[in-house]
Formats: C-alpha cells, structure tokens, sequence
C-alpha cells in the first residue's frame, strides 16, 4: 500500500516555514494576511497537521519573499 500522506514531510515542511518565517521577525498573523491564508491554516500547516495545496505554498513562500524551492530545503 503507497502512502499518499507522508507525516515526515509534512512536519519538515511545518518546521522549515516556521523556521524562515521567525527568522524574517514575521508573526502568523502578519504572514496571513501578506498570503491571503488563513492563520489557522498556516498553524496546522508549521504543525504538519495539514498536506496543504502548492498554490497555498506558493503563497507563503511569496509572502515570505523567498523562492518556492527554499522551503522545500530541509
């Protein structure tokens, strides 16, 4: 059986988007409203509690000023 949601990436993910966006001194809140994502969605997201779309992470990333590739760096 293939597993389609894989946690160990999710969690990487969750942290490497946490990680970038503390260290550019931004909050959750700030992040959702410069991405047009909801602020419950970007914790579950830092939490690797949701597979979230790409579109979603190219929002952030987009807010985040980075490129998309940056925050699959983990």
């Amino acid at each position: 059986m293939t597993r389609i949601r894989d946690e160990n990436y999710l969690i990487a993910l969750g942290k490497r988007i946490n990680e970038i966006r503390k260290q550019k001194g931004i909050s959750t809140y700030e992040l959702a409203l410069s991405s047009n994502v909801s602020r419950s969605q970007i914790n579950a997201i830092e939490r690797g509690q949701i597979n979230t779309t790409i579109s979603t992470i190219k929002a952030l990333a987009t807010a985040l000023d980075i490129e998309l590739k940056e925050l699959f760096d983990f």
